[in-house]
């Protein structure tokens, strides 16, 4: 096809990035305005996530763009080429910046926190794939990415060290998917009702991915520490803050020890080598428990009679009544998080967006910790007064109670005629019979931690014919 004019500044196509301004896009040295192609994108408003950048990461998370039927879809959009010289300005590395070995991440990611880097992809991606892509799954770091030679790494465990090959090749190989949420998943609602300590994530502070390692409990095994024989198994990091002390947290060493809890030091993510900012060359899976025990960059576990001292495990992740506050929080009488209690969210439609028609069609996630399979997930537009059973799916091998694995649920919800606008919530109750609470005041603490208030969002009716 003939091009209509040549762009060379990278800038131009990033000024293009809303529909007053026009959508365009880049696919390798092309440039495509898709403003029109936007209104029948079979993806709806996803594309929008590419506006003014590069589509190809974004093409990446859908198989079904490989295909010449798309490519020449796209190339009838073609409007310009981008100059070969013309590049997107790289900052300078600052040799002293200790987040120097951080590694480049997905643009669909909103950035809660830059240094250290903390993200979570857009809630409407979540609900497409019941195994998160590496590159939207969520990101918690709470201290800079550490530098490795995996040729040099050793594990210790116990008075033992082990090679990364030794892991790969001497001992039997684990896999389990297993779902990874953040304890902070859904705080910026609770900071709505009153400040609370930490950063602001929405509800995809959550993602499942399938992991293969060792188990746990093989290492033990290996390294002669018999769990009975202790209470708490010490996970510690690579990581450290600027004061050299490094990132550890701690959980029970029946959990650790038991090889049905499945817990693994995992060196792959979806069949991948494990990706920086997850760990590599190791990190600690433990299905069914908050992230935060999940220490990333593992390099020494060991076994104790008491949990780590470090200040993640006294004095972080821990639940507080709603009537206390800051001076009043005892950190020594209260108890860490471990499992976590069943969480579900919508994650499509967006909370705030304008829908059509006689009925609207809702997609989300649920989970519940210590493998707690999903008994049922429920919506209603009513604020309970009617509930909507939606359909699941998920992962069929797993035992009920040895389901570590989030379900994705939908569901078609009427909308009343002549209604203008619609508030939907939905909850989610387990195997153990567990449901969501409904109010977020009863759930609401000062560190804004395992909000699992049923999830609502508003929509607007758009009743024109």
């Amino acid at each position: 096809m003939q091009v209509r004019q040549v762009v060379s500044s990278y800038s131009v196509v990033q000024s293009h990035n809303s529909k007053e301004a026009g959508i365009w896009v880049t696919y390798k040295d092309g440039i495509y305005d898709i403003t029109d192609f936007m209104i029948g994108h079979p993806g709806g408003d996803k594309i929008l996530l590419a506006a003014g950048s590069s589509v190809e990461p974004f093409w990446d998370l859908y198989a079904i763009h490989r295909s010449p039927e798309v490519y020449e879809i796209l190339e009838s959009l073609r409007i310009g080429n981008l100059h070969p010289e013309d590049k997107v300005a790289r900052p300078a590395v600052n040799p002293n910046d200790p987040y120097k070995h951080d590694p480049a991440r997905h643009p669909a990611l909103k950035v809660n926190s830059a240094k250290p880097f903390n993200a979570e992809a857009p809630g409407s991606l979540l609900a497409d794939n019941f195994i998160t892509p590496n590159d939207l799954f969520f990101v918690r770091n709470h201290l800079p990415v550490p530098k490795v030679d995996p040729k040099k790494f050793r594990l210790q465990v116990g008075g033992k060290q082990f090679a990364l090959e030794d892991l790969k090749q001497k001992f039997k190989q684990h896999s389990v998917i297993a779902t990874v949420q953040c304890a902070g998943n859904r705080r910026s609602e609770l900071s709505k009702l009153k400040a609370v300590n930490g950063l602001s994530w929405s509800h995809a502070a959550i993602s499942n991915a399938e992991w293969t390692g060792v188990l746990l409990s093989d290492l033990l095994t290996s390294a002669g520490i018999n769990g009975e024989d202790y209470k708490h198994c010490i996970l510690q990091g690579l990581d450290t803050d600027g004061e050299g002390n490094p990132y550890e947290a701690s959980i029970p060493m029946e959990t650790a020890s038991d090889p049905k809890k499945e817990a693994i030091v995992a060196f792959e993510m979806n069949g991948q080598e494990l990706p920086l900012d997850h760990g590599f060359p190791l990190r600690v899976i433990v299905p069914g428990t908050v992230g935060a025990r999940q220490v990333k960059w593992v390099k020494m576990i060991s076994a104790s009679q008491e949990e780590s001292y470090s200040h993640w495990q006294r004095k972080d992740y821990m639940l507080f009544s709603p009537s206390t506050g800051h001076d009043t929080a005892d950190y020594d009488k209260a108890v860490a998080i471990q499992e976590y209690p069943t969480q579900s969210a919508i994650c499509e439609p967006r909370n705030g967006a304008t829908i059509e028609g006689s009925e609207v069609t809702l997609r989300g996630y649920a989970w519940s910790g210590g493998g707690r399979g999903i008994m049922r997930v429920e919506v209603t537009p009513d604020g309970g007064k009617t509930w909507y059973e939606a359909d699941m799916h998920g992962d069929e091998q797993q035992k009920r109670h040895q389901q570590w694995a989030w379900v994705l649920w939908e569901v078609a919800v009427p909308v009343p005629d002549g209604a203008s606008d619609m508030s939907i919530a939905c909850r989610a109750i387990d195997s153990s019979h567990n449901s969501q609470p409904e109010k977020l005041e009863s759930v609401w603490n000062i560190r804004g931690l395992i909000n699992n208030a049923w999830h609502h969002i508003n929509l607007k009716v758009d009743n024109e014919d």
